[in-house]
């Protein structure tokens, strides 16, 4: 059994579906370009998880006290 057609509209519903979300994969960005900006985002996330634990005063070591 062949299923005509379906395929194809159910591809294109999908399309609408995905379009209307707003999310697509094409950034506009050359595959080195999103590795910079991923590894900046990644550099920013983790200074600023250093910060807020030197400010909390956590070392994020087990304690030894007894």
């Amino acid at each position: 059994m062949t299923r005509g057609n379906q395929r194809e509209k159910d591809r294109e519903r999908a399309n609408a579906r995905n379009a209307a979300k707003g999310k697509t994969k094409d950034d506009g960005l050359t595959p080195e370009q999103r590795r910079e900006r991923d590894a900046k985002a990644l550099q920013e996330k983790a200074a600023k998880k250093a910060a807020q634990a030197a400010a909390s005063g956590n070392t994020g070591g087990k304690s030894t006290k007894k």
